[in-house]
């Protein structure tokens, strides 16, 4: 049977890649408005013909699978490696998004560099949305200048998958930056969009699976601070990585969204400064080093951040409120959370927070979600309400219930020997207080 093209008409959302035969104002999907583009694509049909030339089905055991061993390349830069599972493994396909002006074009020079200083091979960093001369100048600040770091300025997908075939043999590691703005003149849609996106990920992934070449994408996030695409890239991408902290503050969270080879709770800490993404070997004295000596409403608390404990400082303020409604304002944690907290210091610690605004704030522009931070937010509540110090030695650990009880949480003693490492010697757990109001009354009275 010969072959024969039909060409079709769809709508896909370029929120979340839902697909539709028609158009619609709203996505009936993601809810979102506006977001339908129509798209064309061609399709073969083949029938009986594709049947007789395509290769025959085999089942496979599992007994006769043989294992892969992964050798990874390390970027040499220890966060980095940390997220990814201790390196690069040949043929994946890693997808690094966050906010514009984060760092992700930063840190993924930085690795090109240190990845081409040492391999026995090229790098190859692909930039669709800067010139050669502009990439020159962050190279120049940066202090790099390697030789095997090949750039190409180009936006087409199959320019770009031609010339790293002609250096397959020779290139480590290939960097796109970023997916948006690739395109391919088999498809009709935009620059941008999801057939585009989808397409040309599509190709650069079989590319990179088929050379065994690790493969580095930027992606671009929308507004509400998901990635372009998320249905799209992150079911086609083997690992996400996410890139986040504030604009105006040094410190950079680097997170594992999705790791096919390696843990997905690890994270990367770096400060951005005039040299690039310096990584930070210890963060709990980044986090405390500008903690003040004996201050009301100040308590810390150790988070665990895959294997690695950090410590953070909890900050609170409390005063008069001049609204009929008082003011909860939450910075690093969640807002319900903290309404949670303060209706139950109202109720089982006895504390008249009714009438005050309250503020709370993590230090360092760290987000802190894992309920174990709950006793240190109830602590700084209480220390700034009743404008008492407490203890500048102590941590707080521990979960905090609607009854008021305490909750001990996972990974409890690894927190507190981390915490006694640097010198935070009077832990309040729930392992010593069962309820939040006699943590609240040991803590107070503390000298």
């Amino acid at each position: 049977m010969a072959s024969m093209a039909k060409t079709f008409t769809k709508f896909v959302c370029q929120q979340c890649g839902a697909e539709s035969p028609q158009w619609f104002g709203r996505c009936p999907n993601c809810q979102k408005w506006n977001t339908l583009v129509e798209m064309k694509e061609r399709v073969e049909k083949r029938g009986k013909k594709l049947r007789k030339e395509g290769k025959e089905v085999e089942l496979v055991s599992l007994d006769r699978i043989k294992s892969l061993e992964l050798k990874r390349t390390l970027t040499k830069i220890e966060e980095l490696d940390r997220v990814l599972g201790n390196g690069l493994v040949p043929g994946s396909v890693t997808l690094l998004a966050g906010d514009p002006g984060i760092g992700k074009s930063t840190l993924l020079l930085q690795t090109a560099s240190r990845v081409a200083s040492k391999a026995q091979g090229s790098v190859l960093y692909v930039s669709g949305e800067e010139s050669p001369q502009q990439i020159k100048i962050r190279a120049k600040r940066l202090g790099i200048n390697e030789k095997n770091l090949l750039f190409l300025n180009e936006t087409n997908v199959d320019q770009i998958t031609e010339a790293i075939e002609q250096f397959d043999e020779k290139t480590v590691l290939v960097i796109i930056d970023s997916i948006q703005t690739l395109w391919t003149s088999d498809l009709t849609g935009t620059v941008g969009s999801i057939g585009q996106v989808r397409e040309s990920s599509r190709r650069l992934l079989d590319l990179a699976k088929a050379n065994q070449l690790p493969l580095f994408l930027v992606g671009h996030v929308t507004k509400e601070g998901a990635i372009a695409g998320p249905m799209v890239l992150a079911h086609m991408v083997d690992t996400v990585l996410f890139l986040e902290g504030e604009r105006y503050q040094a410190l950079r969270i680097l997170r594992s969204i999705k790791n096919r080879f390696g843990p997905t709770d690890e994270v990367g800490v770096f400060t951005m400064t005039e040299k690039g993404m310096e990584e930070v070997s210890n963060p709990s004295k980044l986090f405390l080093a500008e903690r003040g000596a004996k201050v009301s409403g100040s308590v810390v608390t150790v988070l665990m951040e895959g294997t690695r404990p950090l410590l953070v400082e909890i900050q609170a303020l409390t005063v008069p409120t001049q609204l009929a409604m008082p003011r909860r304002v939450a910075s690093g944690i969640d807002w319900n959370r903290l309404q949670l907290l303060i209706a139950v210091l109202t109720r089982r610690a006895g504390l008249p927070l009714g009438n005050f605004d309250v503020f709370v704030n993590v230090a360092g522009g760290i987000k802190v979600s894992e309920p174990g931070a709950d006793l240190a937010i109830a602590l700084s509540i209480a220390s700034a309400f009743t404008d008492k110090p407490i203890n500048p030695k102590t941590v707080a650990i521990g979960e905090v219930g609607l009854l008021g009880e305490l909750r001990v949480v996972g990974q409890l003693e690894k927190c507190l020997k981390e915490a006694r490492r640097l010198g935070f010697t009077q832990p309040i757990t729930p392992k010593g207080f069962r309820t939040v109001g006699r943590a609240v009354k040991k803590a107070l009275e503390t000298k």
